[in-house]
């Protein structure tokens, strides 16, 4: 078996959670069956249990805060839609967990202490909605509205509840509102009213005690997200201005005395402890590299999952502990990152850099990042690295748009959707071709999701630029797919482009990689979900009809599961297809 698949076989998990009020029964995510599935972990006995067994996997799920029940989200071959279902942690029948709810996508999972459920929903219908569910009993509705909403957290003693909204209509700043359990309005707090710059919010989570009304927000007022406390009671904020370039996270330690503070810089992130009473901040050692979750135990350790370019993600203590190894054979590494700062059109570009071994100018793939609003880290990704082991050095580029580089370059991606990212990708572009690493006629141009459409819209309109392009479920007729997709995507649309197709017809156009796909000179291959709500399949067909219709050099590979795949075959296997696709049309 070569490394390459060798690295996407091998056993992984996730970050455990674990049950607030029963700290030993874990919930995590692994893929040691062939397909991604949530198992359970008593930490007593060690016993783990795989939990779900289904045909294209599961990774929503929660435990109750007693540890007792097992909620997990079924929805039907990856099309995000559907409901949530619960068994008890010890192993038994699923059952629905909330019987008076229909199907629907999800919009945040809440689980109290009393049993009582706060269910969030979003429906083409209805829009997003919001129940109170308490055993025996009805779900109740205590919200509504047309555009993107969310449950953010329920209190310890379940007496308030957090939302986010974008009821002013921008999708990428939420507001945030406090509500009882019958909806009446406790608090609100909303950063887009009252100034020329929208600024958005997040809950981080009530503080974990009874009776406290402290709830942990993340904000952007002084240009990227750091952490704050809001007492929804009094209304007091809190700032604990921070002293970290890049974006701060936080969550609660378990006794509620300091934050466990998560640091993103450049594309690395680190730990930190902050001492609500000192107001000190202490940092956590973990080894270069990024982490990409982690979690405060009750006994004041942290658990966390970390990996970096070079090597396979662990989920590791501050005991120093590997806390969960799983069976059989361990993945090997790949080459570690190094770093590219490229002056573009809107300031400097951040690159990742792998190179294999020998000489340049190496073939070279641009494997572009999704969201938009994500970025690339130095942490183990299989793809770019068998991409490496056959020679192909792979540049990662964050964009504007990307996250992790302050508000102002996130929000940058407005109106001329696409073309702004493309932008960027050029500018590195030419200086991979420049620093001799990249051979300019053996370019690929590959992503996938967001990653995906911008590989179709470079195709088209940088055509001289790329020789190969690899979408993988990609946005390839904007209108189609903006009629077609769920409804909070449609929400994120149209505050990128300032409107819907029909308000705004020449931006959807200028941003459409259809628009331009008669230009296209490159060989391309597409791979699609037949069931993806976030990339419908209709909008990818009308672009697979152009290039037929033109006889343009193209494959497309058609599966049966949504915006990706949670099985281990599947996966290797389109990977397997690009990389004969490139061979085969790769002078």
């Amino acid at each position: 078996m070569p490394d390459w698949e060798k690295r996407f076989r091998a056993p992984r998990v996730g970050l455990p959670d674990w049950a607030e009020d029963a700290p030993d029964r874990s919930l995590f995510v692994s893929n040691a069956t062939g397909t991604y599935e949530l198992y359970a972990w008593d930490r007593t006995t060690g016993e783990q249990r795989r939990a779900t067994d289904r045909p294209n996997g599961t990774t929503d799920g929660v435990l109750t805060p007693d540890g007792a029940w097992i909620w997990w989200f079924d929805d039907t071959d990856g099309d995000e839609f559907g409901v949530w279902r619960r068994q008890p942690f010890t192993g038994g029948a699923d059952e629905h967990a909330v019987p008076g709810l229909a199907p629907s996508y999800p919009a945040g999972l809440a689980l109290g202490r009393d049993g009582t459920a706060v269910v969030g929903r979003s429906t083409d219908e209805d829009g997003s909605t919001i129940h109170v569910v308490r055993p025996g009993a009805d779900p109740v509705e205590i919200y509504r509205h047309r555009e993107s909403a969310g449950v953010g957290d329920l209190s310890h003693d379940g007496t308030l509840i957090a939302l986010e909204h974008t009821e002013h209509g921008d999708a990428m700043h939420s507001a945030l509102r406090v509500v009882r359990p019958d909806g009446s309005a406790v608090a609100e707090l909303d950063d887009t009213k009252g100034g020329t710059e929208e600024l958005g919010l997040e809950v981080l989570g009530f503080a974990p005690l009874a009776g406290d009304t402290r709830l942990l927000v993340a904000h952007q007022r002084r240009g990227r997200w750091e952490p704050m406390i809001w007492d929804v009671a009094s209304g007091e904020e809190s700032d604990l201005a921070l002293d970290l370039p890049g974006d701060v996270s936080a969550e609660w330690y378990p006794d509620g005395s300091g934050l466990l503070v998560v640091h993103s810089f450049e594309a690395r992130s680190g730990l930190f402890r902050f001492d609500l009473a000192t107001r000190s901040l202490i940092e956590i050692e973990t080894p270069a590299g990024s982490v990409s979750s982690a979690t405060a135990r009750p006994d004041g350790t942290v658990e966390y999952l970390w990996s970096s370019a070079a090597s396979p993600s662990e989920v590791r203590s501050t005991t120093g502990e590997v806390v969960l190894d799983p069976p059989g054979f361990k993945a090997p590494g790949s080459v570690p990152v190094t770093d590219a700062w490229v002056e573009g059109p809107g300031g400097r570009i951040h690159a990742l850099v792998q190179r294999p071994a020998g000489e340049g100018p190496f073939p070279t793939l641009f494997e572009i990042h999704g969201g938009p609003t994500w970025h690339d880290s130095d942490a183990f990704a299989s793809g770019p690295a068998a991409w490496i082991d056959h020679g192909y050095a792979v540049v990662r580029v964050n964009y504007r748009g990307s996250t992790g580089y302050g508000r102002a370059w996130t929000d940058a991606l407005k109106h001329r959707v696409g073309l702004i990212e493309l932008e960027d990708i050029a500018a590195v572009r030419d200086w991979a071709v420049s620093s001799g690493l990249a051979d300019p006629e053996r370019l690929v141009l590959a992503g996938g999701s967001w990653g995906g459409y911008l590989t179709l819209l470079g195709l088209g309109t940088q055509p001289e630029a790329w020789a190969l392009g690899l979408a993988a479920v990609p946005v390839a007729d904007y209108v189609t797919a903006y009629h077609d997709e769920m409804e909070a995507l449609k929400a994120m649309d149209r505050t990128l482009l300032g409107g819907t197709p029909e308000e705004v017809p020449e931006r959807f156009r200028a941003s459409s990689p259809l628009t331009y796909v008669d230009a296209v000179a490159a060989p391309v291959y597409i791979s699609a979900g037949v069931n993806d709500p976030r990339c419908p399949i209709r909008q990818v067909e009308n672009y697979v009809e152009r290039l037929v219709a033109r006889g343009a050099v193209h494959e497309v590979y058609r599966y049966d599961a949504g915006h990706g795949s949670l099985v281990v075959e599947e996966r290797i296997k389109q990977v397997r297809l690009e990389l004969d696709f490139a061979s085969r049309h790769l002078s």
